[in-house]
């Protein structure tokens, strides 16, 4: 068994021969999927100017670092605004060699900070709170916008021969939504379903990253046809309840905790975690893929890094 066809049988509950592993920024071609971004900035450094305009500042202590500012924090700053392009040439630039060192993996065309995320970004995090609650029609117009742009890199990810299309759209707090799942609901549930329907009608699976307590709207992500769910915070989420409303019809994907036992935990601690993780999310038939980042930045030691790969490896 390929390592493309054991994540799709891991995704499909078909029974893989192990559990996939996702090595996201290390070693990446030791694990069953690689990614290929699709987002592109326009500087290097440790100011980088994103394509929709905003200056992301790196972090001296190696985290991702954030916006330096918002782009339209105010509104009379729309009229110099523009969605970015599409620009298939750059946005694909080493493409071919790419795909000749995949060796068989699955594949996924990364979209880059998305959704919500991004509108936060561009209007600033207190504006865009602000905004949800107001009827002006720019609101809608640069959410509509943004949703629209990640099709057509949903489409260009479908020419280009992807296997799925990687969503990273963080939605939690250490305890709940950012907003109530009814807001959620009335706002964003409508405008994901379409790009995860259009990205289906091109033969595309679709993964969507999420930090934070999220547990309230996993139903949702469910029903609009999230093919693999990350729950990037499982030590924030009910992972018991989450179980017992999806275990055996929604891929999970996720990490042992990079806030705790991936940090702090013994060889131990991380093989238990994994296998929890497995118990409460997963079957014997699939339904669970591993996840493993490093972390060097915020503490982890190569030895753990190494043990959250080894604990995922052996499970069954």
């Amino acid at each position: 068994m390929d390592k493309k066809e054991r994540v799709n049988r891991a995704m499909k509950f078909d029974s893989p021969d192990s559990i996939p592993v996702w090595h996201f920024n290390h070693n990446q071609t030791e694990g069953d999927i690689l990614r290929f971004e699709l987002a592109v900035e326009d500087d290097d450094g440790p100011l980088r100017k994103n394509e929709w305009g905003y200056t992301w500042r790196t972090m001296d202590d190696g985290t991702m670092g954030q916006p330096a500012g918002p782009v339209i924090a105010d509104w009379d700053m729309d009229a110099g605004f523009r969605v970015p392009e599409v620009n298939r040439a750059r946005r694909l630039h080493g493409l071919d060699e790419f795909m000749k060192s995949s060796r068989g993996h699955y594949l996924i065309a990364g979209m880059g900070l998305t959704g919500f995320t991004t509108y936060t970004f561009l209007r600033g995090f207190v504006n865009a709170m602000i905004d949800l609650f107001d009827a002006d029609e720019r609101v809608t117009r640069l959410l509509d916008s943004i949703f629209t742009f990640e099709c057509e890199l949903i489409s260009l990810a479908a020419e280009a021969g992807f296997d799925g299309v990687h969503f990273q759209d963080d939605w939690g707090t250490q305890d709940s939504l950012i907003i109530s799942p009814g807001l959620w609901r009335e706002v964003f549930k409508s405008r994901y379903c379409a790009q995860f329907e259009h990205a289906h009608s091109l033969g595309l699976d679709v993964w969507f990253h999420c930090c934070g307590n999220i547990l309230d709207i996993i139903p949702d992500f469910h029903e609009i046809g999230v093919d693999v769910m990350n729950i990037s915070q499982p030590n924030v989420v009910d992972l018991t309840l989450a179980g017992v409303l999806l275990r055996g019809k929604q891929c999970f994907m996720a990490p042992v905790s990079y806030q705790t036992t991936s940090i702090s935990g013994t060889r131990e601690e991380i093989f238990a975690e994994a296998e929890r993780l497995y118990r409460e999310l997963g079957t014997g038939t699939g339904g669970f893929i591993g996840y493993v980042e490093e972390y060097g930045s915020v503490g982890m030691k190569p030895e753990n890094y190494q043990s959250c790969i080894d604990a995922f490896r052996i499970l069954k």
